[in-house]
């Protein structure tokens, strides 16, 4: 099934700028949304490369603590 969308004129020219070769306006839309779905939580873990854990701990105390009190 085909629907009409009205986009502005700067929607069109970046979906049109992010068109590739032999790919349509569909295309685009499905493979842009496509990045943006949810990845599943093992893609982000690993060892922590930063020298700032004691910090980025602090914060996320912090940021439990504001959140329980609200």
């Amino acid at each position: 099934m085909t629907k009409v969308i009205s986009l502005s004129n700067e929607s069109y020219q970046t979906l049109k700028q992010l068109k590739k070769s032999g790919e349509s306006f569909s295309d685009v839309v499905l493979r842009v949304a496509g990045e943006r779905k949810k990845k599943p939580l093992l893609e982000f873990s690993g060892k922590w490369a930063g020298d700032d854990i004691d910090e980025v701990f602090l914060q996320v105390r912090e940021d439990r603590e504001r959140f329980v009190s609200r």
